[in-house]
């Protein structure tokens, strides 16, 4: 199949996103992709004058990797493939899955033996930090289902979400850093008892428009590590780990989770957050503002970007946002605000920027859905 939408988004992911330019490295990942997708990057990158380095894979053959290796062939398939990945300067996963919850039923153990001892070394400590990366998910049935969807509209979706102005939108987020590198105290209220207190004073603050996740449209930070306070009622389900968590409810004191509930996995969640010492404490605070996203999927990537949604995120920070939480896990969950979901309010320093979804102070309505939809560059 011969979609021009697939060289659209090519031309997005290796121009940019990587912003290859001769003679660079950069490893394409996928996992259950059409090779005309992948054959569309091969392309837009010996077009920018880069070299492609390709490694096809499937998701059940890591589930079986995953599952049945032991830590010795963890760490001696980490060691090969963090060789390879220092010698990149970009990295692209073009992720898809015949089955959304092809991971699930991994015993706890075994997932955190992968997780410290393949992903981190490999992705947190090398890609993330010393490669120009971006990560997709690919539109197939199964996504369709999450969504809820048909299999052809799903994927009209997919394209019009993954291909908005993204250079427009990276100008429309910039008096939102300006505000969040000013701001010290963040208050975040909501339904379900959601009140919660937190610094953002000398973290750092991220924009994102489509330079590591695509889609994109979030603009993140971090909480002083020790300094989040109070409830924090979830209304978005989250899968993660192969599970789907609903009604995830946090209660922090000092920065740590305390408590934390959720539908019937109680276990299961707090088993995650026990993953090591700082899964209790958040990494990343963010704000959602892709004006195509407005319902959630169960797929991460795309509902942290939902309009008028936040995401407060236990475990690892990012370096350039960082307030010194180490942890195997960064798990986004989201809340979404719109009136829809149960409205709430953001405050930077008492004053409220966001009410119900919409940002209601002049610099920042930019980036409602009305003003983003509109933009053109």
């Amino acid at each position: 199949m011969n979609d021009p939408r697939f060289q659209t988004l090519a031309s997005t992911i290796v121009n940019h996103s990587c912003q290859i330019k001769p003679g660079e490295n950069i490893l394409i990942e996928a996992f259950d992709i059409p090779q005309e997708m992948v054959l569309a990057v091969v392309e837009a990158t010996l077009k920018a004058g880069g070299i492609p380095h390709v490694e096809m894979r499937s998701t059940r053959v890591m589930r079986t990797l995953q599952e049945g290796m032991s830590e010795s062939g963890i760490k001696s398939w980490a060691a090969c493939d963090l060789q390879r990945m220092k010698q990149m300067q970009a990295y692209v996963a073009l992720r898809g899955s015949n089955n959304a919850s092809e991971m699930s039923g991994i015993p706890d153990a075994q997932v955190k033996l992968f997780g410290a001892h393949y992903h981190k070394p490999v992705h947190l400590e090398q890609r993330v930090k010393n490669t120009k990366w971006v990560v997709l998910r690919w539109p197939t049935p199964s996504m369709a289902q999450l969504a809820k969807s048909c299999t052809a509209d799903f994927e009209d979706y997919y394209f019009r979400v993954c291909c908005v102005d993204y250079a427009a939108m990276d100008r429309a987020v910039q008096p939102l850093v300006a505000r969040m590198l000013k701001a010290d105290r963040v208050h975040i209220k909501g339904p379900g008892a959601t009140d919660l207190r937190f610094s953002i004073k000398n973290v750092g603050v991220v924009p994102c428009s489509g330079e590591k996740n695509i889609p994109d449209g979030e603009c993140y930070s971090a909480p002083v590590r020790d300094s989040v306070e109070g409830i924090l009622q979830y209304n978005t389900a989250s899968l993660y780990q192969g599970t789907i968590f609903d009604n995830i409810r946090f209660e922090f004191a000092k920065g740590r989770i305390v408590k934390a509930t959720c539908d019937g996995e109680d276990a299961k969640l707090n088993s995650i957050l026990d993953s090591d010492p700082g899964a209790r404490y958040i990494g990343e605070f963010s704000l959602g503002f892709n004006p195509a996203i407005l319902t959630p999927m169960l797929d991460t990537l795309f509902d942290e970007k939902i309009a008028g949604s936040f995401h407060f995120t236990p475990g690892q920070c990012y370096d350039e946002a960082p307030n010194g939480n180490v942890s195997q896990v960064h798990w986004d969950i989201v809340c979404i605000q719109r009136p829809e979901y149960g409205g709430g309010t953001v405050a930077f320093d008492d004053e409220v920027i966001r009410r119900d979804g919409i940002f209601v102070v002049d610099d920042l309505k930019g980036l409602n859905p009305d003003g983003l939809t509109t933009m053109r560059s």
